[in-house]
């Protein structure tokens, strides 16, 4: 059988203060129907990612309000990373040569789990690339999928995805009745089955990650590490790979250094087990970083770093920086701006949705636009300051766990209602998520 991930227990109340009664309740409705429903999330990794800190929060709130939820992670090994990560940078656009010996790794993995996958249930939420094929091959085996509403979840920015990538992974997506996008525009045109529904994801404000921390527990995690409290800290917090681009925020960063006098750069690097390409680009920046002292390079497996130690440097960072080329979503942009902190992020996927230019944070394309307002947001502590605490509200309003738990029961109320048939993609069917209109 495939892998279940552990999670801790988690109570809806426990949001009700953070969120109004209105919201709460709203919630505790739309899961009427669904009362003792079976649900399972399977994707490739159990942490590292966003997704995986979405479904650690997802699957306990699921249970807590009635749901028999789990969470299951697929078996690979490091030939099916290395194409699983291709074909993640081929959606996103990147110009990978395609072999047919690449696609036959993905198949293989997929064919295997697929075998793996044991137990009934109501509905099954497949996430990203590296597993879209489970539905296919249990087809393909005569197992009855009939009685389970499949949904194909992608949180990855396919706007400008690699078109023989696409046309590949395209009949494989079609099997599932419906299909999640984090944006409209990642949505592709040509694909013709699943029903379209666009939700962004969202952070869990009662995270070890998120929850508010003292001062002093601050200095004493940035002090851990060798960065000093009481000068200006600049951070980025992601993974690391090209679409990052770690190379562009160093370069931002040297183009102020010199203006802002004991200015740091922190870079918290998550390191995942599905990305074999994390290490490669944090040599390189290392490489890049001269040997700076000013600048700490710090991945979470060398360095015992976890969510309290993120929470600690995202809310002592007087800047918080995305400077993403591709971005699903950014995550790392959401908890920065609930912990009251302007970002600086790239102009592309779900960054603009979050990070309102000039009102909280700034949205850039270059390394000087980049350098530009870190260093206008470090000279301006004040307007900093007000565009943080506006960038919480927009967050608290639109993107916490709540929210994404609510739009999921939206799904499978229309999904209930409806007749398993295809759907052409002459529209969106539905769009939820964000509601204020940013």
């Amino acid at each position: 059988m495939l892998t279940t991930v552990t999670t801790t227990n988690k109570s809806l109340e426990d949001y009700r203060p953070i969120i109004g009664d209105e919201q709460t309740d709203e919630i505790y409705r739309l899961t009427e129907p669904f009362k003792g429903a079976r649900v399972l999330h399977i994707n490739a990794t159990p942490f590292g990612g966003g997704v995986a800190e979405l479904l650690n929060s997802m699957v306990p709130l699921m249970n807590d309000i009635g749901f028999q939820a789990e969470w299951q992670v697929m078996q690979g090994a490091d030939e099916f990373y290395q194409v699983s990560k291709a074909l993640h940078n081929s959606l996103q656009g990147m110009q990978i040569s395609w072999k047919p010996e690449m696609w036959e790794i993905w198949r293989k993995y997929n064919r295997l789990n697929a075998e793996l996958l044991e137990g009934q249930y109501d509905y099954v939420i497949v996430h990203d690339p590296q597993p879209a094929g489970l539905l296919h091959f249990l087809q393909e085996s005569g197992v009855q999928t009939q009685s389970t509403r499949w949904i194909w979840r992608c949180h990855i920015d396919s706007t400008d995805a690699q078109p023989e990538a696409w046309s590949y992974l395209r009949p494989y997506i079609e099997s599932y009745e419906t299909a999640v996008f984090t944006l409209k525009q990642f949505v592709k045109r040509d694909l013709a089955s699943p029903r379209i529904w666009v939700i962004p994801p969202a952070i869990d404000p009662l995270s070890e990650k998120n929850v508010p921390i003292s001062h002093e527990a601050i200095r004493q995690v940035l002090t851990r590490f060798n960065v000093d409290p009481e000068r200006p800290l600049v951070l980025q917090a992601s993974r690391m790979d090209s679409w990052k681009d770690p190379l562009g925020v160093l370069e931002a960063y040297n183009q102020i250094k010199h203006r802002v006098p004991g200015v740091q750069l922190v870079f918290l690097v998550a390191i995942a087990n599905d990305d074999p390409e994390g290490w490669a680009y944090y040599d390189q920046t290392v490489a890049q970083a001269g040997g700076d002292p000013d600048v700490h390079i710090l991945p979470n497996i060398l360095n015992g770093i976890g969510d309290w130690e993120v929470n600690a440097f995202q809310t002592g960072a007087q800047v918080v920086v995305q400077k993403s080329l591709r971005e699903g979503f950014g995550l790392s942009v959401t908890e920065a701006l609930w912990k009251g902190r302007p970002v600086v992020g790239g102009k592309v996927g779900g960054i603009p949705l979050q990070v309102v230019h000039g009102r909280t944070g700034y949205l850039v394309s270059t390394p000087s636009e980049c350098a530009k307002w870190i260093l206008y947001l470090l000279q301006s502590p004040e307007r900093a300051d007000q565009l943080g605490q506006q960038g919480r509200e927009h967050a608290r309003r639109n993107f916490l766990i709540t929210r994404y738990l609510r739009d999921y029961l939206r799904v499978f109320r229309a999904l209930n209602r409806s007749k398993r048939k295809l759907y052409p993609l002459s529209h969106l069917q539905a769009v939820v998520g964000p509601t204020d209109g940013s």
